[in-house]
């Protein structure tokens, strides 16, 4: 045992740091983070004196080119390494030949390389850009740009860039909010293309309006965020990041207008974390540094805040996330750049000046299979793949999504249907149901139309038996049960009726109501997929009662109590009355919406919040002709009681919750005096 006790230390202390790095989360459709494994793992951290570089200082930019090669900016020590894809070092550039004249770098933050092997180096400190061929040979260089497009006192100081296939080089330069700049292939200064948005609070704007020219000078002014990085694609499309939300995506990706094209049509915004806390050592939103793609659409984005990196797909799923911070392997302290070798993922981390080589699990590599397959089109191979997915996490929803896809290309409508709504995604689940009501219509036709005819004949023959039997006899328009139909239809008689000829009954406005709150639930519970965002899993009939129950009798006690104060003429009793009527339109409606609903896609659910509409309007302008006619008010009369009515809903909320805390307080000083005497006992 002794033997044993020893050995499993001795494992313990040999068992590499990187085996914290076994667990991460994705965010399903409600907001909630979902344990997942780990879809990248460290395999390798390298120093500079791993790499036969002595020690790395304060390393910005990390880029990987096509053949493999790969560009690191050693800012602290003002140089640029280039090396293989097994890290071996084939050149380090420190400085440079320049018209018999030796150059050098200057805190360079930023590296980027060509097609044709020329690299290109944002010269941060020396407030340029510099070209230089494969063999580090001087080329070209930019300097601050002179143009009418620049504001004054803007100091040109690039930290990130890169360059298309037409030699055209965009760069991201600190202080420049205007967006990114645009060079054409001599070097000559073109614009600025895509700008973030400004956010700010509507109360500043108002001051700014009302102050005068000296006190706006002194105000904070509305600016835009400016790009911290950016990053191109073959086909000259652009991702860039930005180091704060401020009312814009951080990650954008542009066509060549500037326009922003990037895809949000996941659970959330590609934005990184989405439940964060305001509080706290790292409060607030992720910060992206770098965004980095690969061959299959998908991009991995570099959170410098919390040291994760999350990846999407080209529709903006989430489909993973992996790191935090930390001093062990695999973990970081301050992020700075990553890039895609192949499968696999080099971040470059500038405070611990390391680099950390991951390679996706078994999870990672079905995931980007799935997707990979996907967008080829190999339905087969890329549904076997989401399949072995699930078997590894079974909440993962976008999975779910993924088979869909794959069945809704090979036709298979209705089990996509099902595995749409597995993943909450009722954009796909609507093609899929649209062309599967279209089948059904196609395969029914003929029995579709027997029962409409059918229906048609039935409604007609009661209609003729009904004018039979009521032939000659007197016909009583207004009754009991008939009352709230009619009033509905009617307001104006039928209010005036209920009150002067005592035509309504509390038991039916009462009836009404139940009716009202039973044919919500069922609403919320059996609305169709398409139109319905409650989770049904946490959905509790008995607590969704008091969204009809609890406003409607808060609305009779305070309009009743309101209007004994200003003569109004209504007694309880008949306040019920009018107030229950009144929520007839909501009771006729629900129930066919709700079978509409069952039938329609999101595009033809215009209609249904029509009728929410409608419904909403008819019933709060019979509340309105009830009010007025119970009261006997003015129409002025009556808008100011009902407003004034909901002031006094909010101050017995008010009081109620008072008493409620004071009562809660109370109960806790006899608690803890009766836990005292106890003790003391």
């Amino acid at each position: 045992m002794l033997a044993l006790f020893i050995l499993a230390v001795l494992l313990g202390t040999a068992t590499p740091a990187s085996a914290q790095a076994d667990t991460g989360y994705t965010y399903s459709y409600w907001g909630d983070p979902n344990p997942a494994p780990a879809a990248y793992e460290p395999v390798r951290t390298m120093y500079g004196s791993d790499l036969s570089l002595g020690k790395l200082s304060s390393p910005q930019d990390l880029y990987i080119s096509k053949d493999r090669k790969i560009y690191l900016a050693d800012t602290g020590n003002n140089r640029i390494i280039v090396m293989d894809d097994r890290f071996k070092v084939l050149r380090t550039i420190s400085e440079f030949d320049r018209g018999g004249k030796k150059d050098q770098f200057n805190g360079p933050e930023g590296v980027f390389a060509a097609p044709n092997g020329d690299i290109y180096v944002a010269d941060t400190l020396n407030r340029r850009v510099v070209r230089l061929s494969a063999d580090g040979r001087f080329l070209q260089q930019i300097g601050a740009p002179e143009s009418t497009l620049l504001r004054q006192g803007f100091q040109f100081t690039p930290i990130k860039l890169a360059t298309d296939k037409a030699g055209q080089v965009y760069v991201a330069s600190r202080g420049s909010y205007e967006g990114i700049m645009e060079f054409d292939s001599d070097g000559v200064f073109t614009g600025y293309i895509g700008t973030n948005r400004v956010r700010f609070n509507p109360l500043d704007l108002l001051w700014k309006r009302i102050s005068t020219k000296a006190q706006r000078s002194q105000m904070e002014q509305f600016i835009p965020i400016e790009f911290n990085n950016l990053s191109i694609e073959d086909n000259g499309f652009i991702y860039t990041t930005t180091s704060e939300e401020n009312g814009s995506q951080p990650i954008k990706h542009m066509n060549v207008s500037g326009v922003d094209i990037l895809r949000s049509k996941g659970y959330f915004p590609p934005k990184g974390d989405i439940r964060v806390s305001m509080t706290g050592s790292k409060p607030g939103s992720s910060i992206f540094v770098d965004v980095t793609e690969d061959e299959a659409g998908m991009y991995s984005a570099l959170d410098s805040k919390r040291g994760r990196i999350f990846t999407y797909d080209k529709d903006g799923n989430l489909l993973y996330e992996f790191g935090n911070l930390g001093s062990q392997a695999g973990l970081f302290r301050t992020p700075s750049a990553i890039a895609m070798l192949g499968d696999q993922i080099v971040v470059l981390d500038k405070d611990y000046s390391r680099l950390t080589l991951f390679r996706p699990t078994k999870y990672g590599s079905a995931i980007r299979e799935a997707v990979r397959n996907l967008d080829a089109g190999k339905v087969e191979e890329s549904t076997a793949a989401w399949e072995q997915v699930l078997k590894l996490n079974s909440n993962y929803e976008v999975a779910y999504i993924g088979i869909g896809k794959s069945l809704l290309k090979q036709g298979d409508n209705k089990e996509a249907m099902a595995y749409f709504k597995l993943g909450n995604n009722r954009e796909y689940y609507s093609q899929a149901f649209k062309r599967y009501r279209q089948d059904a219509v196609y395969d029914n036709f003929g029995y579709i139309v027997l029962g409409i005819g059918l229906i048609i004949a039935a409604a007609y023959t009661a209609m003729k038996l009904a004018k039979r039997r009521t032939a000659g006899r007197h016909f009583v328009e207004v009754g009991v049960l008939k009352n709230p139909f009619y009033t509905m239809i009617h307001p104006y008689k039928g209010f005036w009726e209920m009150k002067f000829e005592k035509v309504g009954r509390v038991k039916l406005a009462v009836l009404i109501v139940v009716l009202l709150a039973l044919f919500t639930i069922l609403k919320r519970q059996f609305s169709g997929f398409v139109v319905n965002y409650n989770n049904l899993a946490e959905l509790n009939s008995i607590n969704e009662l008091k969204f009809v129950l609890l406003p409607f009798v808060l609305w009779c006690l305070a309009n009743w109590s309101l209007t004994t104060l200003m003569d109004g003429e209504g007694k309880f009793k008949e306040i019920l009355t009018a107030t229950g009527y009144a929520l007839m339109p909501l009771v006729v409606i629900s129930l066919p919406q709700t079978l509409y609903s069952n039938l329609i896609t999101v595009d033809e659910s215009a209609f249904y919040y029509l009728l929410d509409s409608a419904a909403y309007l008819w019933s709060f302008w019979l509340l309105f002709v009830g009010t007025m006619t119970v009261h006997q008010y003015t129409p002025l009369k009556t808008v100011s009681t009902m407003a004034l009515t909901l002031v006094v809903i909010g101050i017995i909320l008010f009081l109620g919750l008072l008493f409620f805390s004071m009562m809660q307080q109370v109960i806790n000083f006899v608690m803890s005096f009766y836990r005292e005497l106890a003790l003391r006992w």
